[in-house]
């Protein structure tokens, strides 16, 4: 089988979720005796190509073009349905990102195929891949398979596996190929504007290595600054569940779960969050999660690596003072 990975470039700079997609890949392989073909799309990419080549792949496929600079659905699907054309990959995996969501429904659907969004996982049943991906906000999930022939289409949700578990190429290096796409401005119906700037307070919460969330427990927001205190002696971010976005105690793009983020940092601390599973869905893929609640019955601790039962009020002072303490010495 071959194994088609499409990565994705924003403002010059790898969405992470392609090294996570490519790891991804790199077990279907071993799973399958499959060969994997790591491909990157824009403009002036040549040093993406080359980073790419450093792992585990067959072959990196560059395909660059001055309407691919600036990203489109139609020039992405256009040139994407040539390449696959040529190249014929059994199956083509993407990292779920908005804009992989934009495109790539089109793509397959362009080549007659169907598209399995959002996986957190896969299984090899005596050769046929079963995918699986969440529904009804994680409360339960589904097992799919594809019918028909290849190419098969698929997407894996942000922190489903872990980029740090790439393996890199045996001999040093992949080999890199350009390959050719014909396209013209009259094939792009859309034309982008300039990007959307978000406050210089937002952040990327989904590139953060260390998260400290809060939830309920918090109890008003003059408390958040405790919380934030701790946040910054780790050296991370601060984020929380809906209600407390809900009430505008901290901002929308802080919350974490099916209507905010999905994250996936080294070590996710949640403070005073019970673990509704409409929060759990977007942050379970946290390397490690350190539960803090005074309720011992809290969900949270179905999924934490480590979990206290104790109030968060006495621990966030003694861990922030513990930490700076360190820090100093």
């Amino acid at each position: 089988m071959k194994i088609l990975v499409v990565t994705e470039l924003r403002q010059g700079k790898w969405n992470n979720s392609s090294f996570e997609t490519l790891a991804a890949a790199q077990q279907i392989a071993t799973d399958t005796s499959s060969s994997i073909t790591a491909l990157v799309i824009g403009k002036g990419i040549s040093p993406f190509a080359d980073e790419l080549a450093a792992k585990n792949v067959a072959e990196v496929l560059v395909v660059e073009h001055a309407l691919l600079d600036a990203y489109t659905p139609d020039g992405y699907s256009v040139a994407l349905e040539q390449v696959i054309r040529t190249v014929k990959p059994d199956l083509v995996l993407f990292p779920h990102t908005y804009q992989v969501r934009d495109f790539a429904p089109k793509l397959a659907a362009s080549l007659g195929k169907g598209m399995v969004g959002d996986c957190i996982g896969y299984r090899n049943e005596s050769g046929k891949l079963v995918f699986v991906r969440q529904m009804f906000q994680g409360k339960t999930a589904a097992d799919v398979t594809f019918e028909g022939a290849s190419p098969w289409f698929a997407s894996f949700q942000s922190g489903a596996f872990r980029a740090d578990l790439l393996a890199a190429h045996p001999s040093g290096k992949a080999p890199v190929n350009t390959i050719a796409v014909t396209l013209s401005p009259d094939q792009i119906r859309t034309k982008p504007l300039e990007l959307f700037k978000e406050a210089k307070s937002a952040v990327d919460l989904t590139q953060a290595p260390l998260i400290v969330a809060i939830g309920r427990g918090i109890k008003a927001p003059e408390n958040i600054p405790q919380a934030e205190a701790l946040a910054k002696a780790l050296g991370g971010e601060i984020a929380a569940s809906r209600p407390i976005c809900d009430e505008g105690w901290l901002p929308m793009e802080r919350q974490i779960g099916s209507s905010g983020q999905t994250v996936a940092p080294k070590l996710y601390l949640a403070l005073g969050i019970s673990g509704a599973i409409q929060h759990v869905v977007g942050m379970k893929g946290a390397r490690t999660i350190v539960a803090i609640n005074r309720d011992a019955n809290a969900p949270i601790f179905e999924i934490a690596d480590y979990g206290v039962v104790a109030d968060i009020f006495e621990i966030m002072p003694a861990l922030t003072e513990a930490l700076e303490k360190a820090k100093s010495t």
